[in-house]
């Protein structure tokens, strides 16, 4: 018999599951469950994306793509990001199409991280960063960010974990889990002492366009911080285009043409079909996105009052559509907050643990579902949240 304990990688059997894919998967195999775990539109890829696809479906020629993306898409990502924030990209050498965001970080990090260096990796925020640094022999380093703060980053957070080491700092902002965003005024300090490094960023944007009561600002907008930022989006969130996997990388051409090798090899090229089905997304859907925006808005601000009514504080999101409510008041942990509520409500949501350490104390809570799911999910973690005083005044 083969001893497969001695053929895996060491790296990878000490890497822990995704926490958000855990309560997930329990509540697939139960009935009657609302899952609010998964952070994936409810809405249908707007028709005219899809007619695209269509199209290319009739013309019976699928083939591969170029290896950084279809010149039509690469062009249609310059053009926005130069709509949107004034900054130029040369779509022959400075992007790069990816098979989701979730690719287009993979690279940067394969990129630039060799064994021993280090990455900041901001906190609470999504799984995968510090597993991919640590899976290149990487350090990650987290920064916590504190609710204080409205889960902003400061300088003071990391400056003091900066060291010779460190070669990037990952900033995912409009923020996964907490909504949080971040302005101009929050970025100036940040941006003036990173010019006076060779650090890199990873801003993952992935969230841009679902901001409420703002326009978002990119970090790559401030002087000096085109050069040394990796900027990582995608079509998953705001086009309602997940099963589509398609995201993209911009960068300076030293950087593009190195992480395009581990592209090349790794993938080869995004899904033909999808790329030109984004052409069309990044050509003709902005008043898709306001629509699914506005609803998310209507839901935000739902989640947000019933949560405070119900008295768990909850943050008020300006970006993404995730809650991030505090159950430190109930004495459970974020871990046992979710598994009781899963089995006694059957409502699944995620451990704020598992975007962080400094995650625990909360929990996640997607409104990428109806206001009518979100509804009787309330109606349930209130029965909860009564249950649970209950218990604790017997005690």
């Amino acid at each position: 018999m083969i001893d497969y304990d001695k053929v895996l990688s060491d790296k990878i059997k000490k890497m822990k599951p995704s926490g958000i894919r855990k309560f997930f998967d329990i509540a697939g195999t139960m009935e009657g469950v609302i899952s609010l775990g998964v952070g994936e539109p409810d809405f249908s890829t707007p028709w005219v994306i899809r007619k695209a696809a269509i199209q290319v479906l009739e013309r019976k020629h699928i083939i591969y793509g170029a290896n950084k993306g279809i010149e039509p898409l690469r062009n249609a990502i310059c053009q926005r990001i130069r709509k949107k924030h004034g900054v130029e990209y040369n779509s022959e050498n400075e992007v790069i199409v990816t098979v989701g965001g979730s690719e287009g970080i993979d690279l940067a990090i394969r990129g630039i991280v060799d064994p021993g260096d280090e990455v900041l990796v901001v906190e609470p925020c999504f799984v995968c960063y510090a597993p991919l640094v640590e899976l290149v022999g990487g350090v990650a380093v987290p920064v916590p960010t504190r609710i204080e703060n409205n889960f902003k980053l400061t300088l003071d957070d990391f400056k003091d974990k900066v060291t010779e080491r460190t070669k990037i700092i990952i900033m995912p902002f409009p923020n996964n889990p907490t909504g949080a965003v971040m302005t101009r005024e929050d970025l100036e300090p940040i941006a003036e002492f990173l010019r006076g490094t060779n650090i890199m960023v990873l801003s993952d944007e992935i969230y841009s366009e679902l901001t409420y009561g703002r326009k978002h600002f990119s970090i790559i907008e401030l002087d000096g911080m085109r050069e040394r930022t990796i900027y990582v989006n995608g079509f998953s969130k705001a086009y309602a285009m997940t099963g589509w996997r398609l995201g993209y990388v911009t960068a300076p051409e030293p950087i593009i043409s190195q992480i395009a090798k581990i592209h090349q090899y790794g993938i080869m090229c995004s899904p033909y079909i999808s790329q030109n089905a984004a052409v069309e997304a990044l050509n003709s859907c902005d008043a898709e996105i306001v629509k699914m925006r506005d609803e998310y808005d209507t839901r935000r601000r739902y989640l947000v009052n019933e949560f405070n009514r119900i008295g768990l504080t909850c943050f008020n999101p300006e970006g993404a559509f995730y809650v991030f409510p505090c159950i430190k008041s109930t004495g459970l942990t974020s871990e046992e907050f979710c598994e009781r509520l899963l089995y006694e409500e059957k409502v699944a949501v995620v451990p704020g643990n598992a975007f962080g350490d400094s995650g625990e104390g909360y929990i996640r809570i997607s409104y990428a579902y109806s206001l009518k799911h979100l509804m009787e999910a309330m109606r349930r973690i209130e029965n909860f949240i009564e249950k649970l005083k209950g218990e604790n005044h017997e005690s």
